[in-house]
């Protein structure tokens, strides 16, 4: 994972752990090559203490319901939940830095009114409510949140990793989906590998990634192989259908967030109980078997 280095101390606790949905419509690669390609910079996105994020909305979100946060499930302050563990609703006041469109300065502290929902089970992701609705972000800063696609990038789409807390923007392109992408204990399915030019670092965790053409959040930037270990915590491997394992040494990659379609509704909640919801949910919520 590629959490700041400063976790480095929670590392020994989940030595024996490691990082790891359904079929939804692509964005065709005709499409994504003729599409004029979107500006990107560092407008909505957000440094955490310890990561990187983004603020996201659904397009058919109201400009009264409360902004959110996306990062990774890995950089919640709390640190790492367990393999096969879902956060939901929780108690939060944590705070992120957004930064002005060129980087170059804080243009506000946001702070969260609690955690929406966390995992690192199927996806690391989190998602963070703020005391601040849409409307009144954009009034006060002239900041616009980032919009999340409701469509897998295509093999070959021009991406970007925008890291708040670097500073830094990392320009590649979707090498292909991963059936599945193991490290340590933990398992992510639909990862994004990137081409080798995305040489993203610790701190970079919990950046968005962007679609070039479409100027959309597609993902959230997770981990990279560092050492060409098999599967281990910050080495993760490629698992495919057949249970084939590749390591790939100085690649990186990140978990889809089309999910969230299906599971933010109006107010800024998470429903998990709706049909069309394929996030991972909390073992207490999953139908009992018959």
């Amino acid at each position: 994972m590629t959490r700041r280095r400063s976790i480095a101390a929670l590392l020994p606790a989940v030595a024996g752990l490691a990082l790891c949905t359904t079929a939804t419509p692509v964005l065709a690669a005709e499409d994504t090559a003729s599409a004029q390609a979107a500006e990107v910079n560092f407008a909505g996105t957000v440094a955490l203490d310890n990561c990187s994020g983004s603020v996201v909305r659904l397009a058919s979100a109201a400009p009264e319901d409360p902004a959110v946060v996306l990062s990774n499930g890995h950089c919640l302050s709390e640190g790492f939940p367990g393999p096969g563990q879902v956060l939901v609703d929780q108690p939060s006041d944590r705070t992120f830095e957004l930064l002005s469109a060129d980087g170059a300065s804080t243009v506000a502290t946001l702070t969260a009114t609690k955690l929406l929902y966390a995992t690192m089970t199927g996806t690391d992701a989190s998602l963070y409510q703020l005391d601040t609705s849409y409307a009144e972000l954009e009034q006060q800063t002239g900041i616009a949140a980032l919009e999340l696609s409701d469509t897998k990038p295509a093999a070959g789409a021009d991406i970007n990793v925008v890291s708040g807390y670097w500073k830094e923007i990392y320009t590649c392109a979707m090498d292909g989906p991963v059936f599945e992408l193991h490290e340590g204990g933990y398992v992510w399915q639909d990862s994004i590998r990137y081409t080798p030019e995305c040489q993203t670092i610790g701190g970079t965790s919990g950046s968005p990634i962007v679609d070039g053409a479409t100027g959309k959040v597609v993902g959230v930037n997770n981990t990279g192989n560092e050492s060409g270990g098999e599967c281990t915590m910050n080495n993760p491997c490629e698992v495919d259908e057949n249970g084939e394992k590749t390591v790939r040494q100085g690649i990186n990659y990140g978990q889809q967030t089309y999910l969230f379609h299906g599971c933010l509704v109006a107010g800024s909640e998470i429903d998990l109980a709706r049909p069309e919801c394929a996030l991972p949910k909390p073992a207490a919520a999953l139908p009992e078997a018959a």
